[in-house]
C-alpha cells in the first residue's frame, strides 16, 4: 500500500482551528488505529501555520476521500494541501 506525505497549510482562522481541533485529532486518531495514519502533527515554527501528515492508502483517490472527511477540511481551514507519494526505504514505516 502506498505511503503519502501530506502538507496542510492552514488559513489564518486560528480561533476556528482551536474549536475544531479536538474533532480533527479524534478523526486522525481513529485513522491511525486502522493503520491509515502513520504520523501527524503541526509544524513547530509559526512562519506558516500548517502540519505534516503521513498516510497509507490504496491510491490517491482513497487518500482524497480521507482528506475530504477531515473536520479541518470540512470547515475550510485547510487553505492548501500538497500530496506527495513517498517511497519510505529506512525506518519503522519502511515496507520490507
Amino acid at each position: 500500500m502506498p505511503t503519502y506525505a501530506v502538507r496542510y497549510t492552514y488559513d489564518e482562522r486560528a480561533d476556528v482551528r482551536d474549536v475544531v481541533r479536538p474533532e480533527h485529532r479524534d478523526y486522525l486518531t481513529g485513522l491511525a488505529g486502522h493503520g491509515a495514519v502513520l504520523g501527524s502533527g503541526p509544524f513547530a515554527d509559526d512562519d506558516a501555520p500548517g502540519a505534516l501528515l503521513v498516510f497509507r492508502a490504496d491510491d490517491e483517490d482513497a487518500l482524497g476521500a480521507l482528506l475530504a472527511a477531515d473536520p479541518f477540511a470540512r470547515e475550510g481551514l485547510v487553505a492548501r494541501t500538497e500530496v506527495r507519494a513517498w517511497d519510505v526505504v529506512i525506518g519503522p514505516w519502511a515496507r520490507t
